[in-house]
């Protein structure tokens, strides 16, 4: 007999498999259960169709009665593109629902508890709270911080290089980690780069995986839209969006380049605090920043990021004339450095892939 853990597990698996294909929806796995036997599973598979429940319930049919279900995000209580999941729950006349974690968007926000339980439905919240909030890291925090979760990525030797002096920098890591770079693209929104990594490395910045995957908007800063010839951003159907200030010619640009769409700031540089504002509006929960040492430097002074992913190869470059991943000046004492704190270690293929948030001040 499965544990009330294990059940999650489940719902949380199949949760987990769609991070980053149901924006803006959060991703959300279920499982109905009645004496230890399996009746059904669902997971949301894309904004404005069936949540995970309605899959979940029509799979078990009419043995949900009396069923248990395990849910990893409180059942929706409002009327969207689909109706309440939390009423579907009370209708299908569901023994208990064990509810990972609540919802925070202020249309659920506690009320599909309420719902469930005014019916008679006993309701326990909590189990693998912290996996299922992690799952929907980028939605929770948009709705609190009204601003894209901006992950920065880079790929480093061990002594910390991205490049050597020439600027060569193919390839610092394995098959393996460039693989899983693609994977954190598909689970982002957008992807953001400036200028001079597209002049560089003239990259496509879409997502490609052997089983596909959704490419992100590509959004590339370039102040004075001075990008130009034949490069993979013009060409591939990935949605992409050109950042420039105010000095920029947008009509001549736009002329060119009918299908991409720019976003002039008002300002004569382009300031992140105003792009977050933006792609705030335009409902990008989600930024994954690969970006030269420049853009992350910018990202580091303003205190714009809320994830690092730093993928680590066993090689060793040596000398002072070697890129590094962040630019500009460092700070006079090391105490006023960003203080960060590791969420993850693992090993892909050779490489260490870490992750780490900003130390909260206390």
């Amino acid at each position: 007999m499965r544990t009330n853990e294990e059940w999650m597990d489940l719902a949380l698996n199949l949760a987990e498999a769609t991070i980053g294909q149901t924006s803006p929806n959060p991703s959300v796995g279920a499982v109905v259960v009645k004496n230890g036997e399996l009746l059904g599973v669902g997971t949301h598979l894309k904004a404005g169709e069936a949540h995970a429940e309605v899959h979940a319930i029509a799979q078990a049919g009419e043995k949900s009665k009396g069923a248990d279900v395990y849910v990893t995000l409180e059942p929706c209580a409002h009327y969207g593109k689909t109706p309440p999941c939390a009423e579907l729950l009370v209708k299908s006349e569901v023994n208990k629902v064990y509810i990972a974690c609540l919802d925070p968007n202020p249309k659920v926000a506690g009320k599909g508890v309420e719902i469930l339980q005014n019916a008679g439905i006993e309701v326990e919240i909590g189990i693998q709270e912290q996996r299922a909030l992690r799952i929907n890291q980028h939605f929770f925090h948009y709705l609190e911080k009204q601003r894209p979760f901006v992950t920065l990525k880079a790929a480093t030797t061990l002594d910390g290089k991205t490049a050597t002096a020439t600027g060569d920098s193919k390839w610092i890591t394995s098959t393996e980690a460039r693989e899983d770079v693609h994977k954190e693209r598909h689970k982002h929104d957008a992807i953001l780069v400036g200028r001079q990594t597209v002049e560089k490395d003239n990259p496509s910045l879409t997502t490609r995986l052997p089983q596909g995957g959704k490419s992100p908007i590509r959004i590339i800063l370039d102040t004075n839209l001075s990008l130009t010839g034949d490069l993979q951003i013009f060409k591939t159907d990935s949605p992409t969006w050109m950042v420039c200030g105010n000095q920029a010619d947008k009509a001549h640009f736009t002329t060119k380049y009918p299908h991409i769409k720019v976003i002039q700031l008002p300002t004569e540089k382009v300031r992140l605090t105003d792009l977050m504002e933006l792609l705030a509006e335009e409902k990008v929960q989600s930024l994954y920043v690969e970006g030269g040492a420049t853009i992350h430097q910018a990202f580091l002074r303003e205190r714009l990021f809320d994830e690092c992913h730093w993928y680590i190869a066993p090689k060793l470059l040596g000398g002072q004339d070697a890129q590094s991943v962040i630019g500009g000046a460092s700070p006079i004492a090391m105490k006023e450095a960003q203080q960060l704190k590791f969420i993850d270690i693992k090993q892909i293929g050779p490489d260490l892939k870490l992750i780490a948030k900003p130390k909260e001040e206390s």
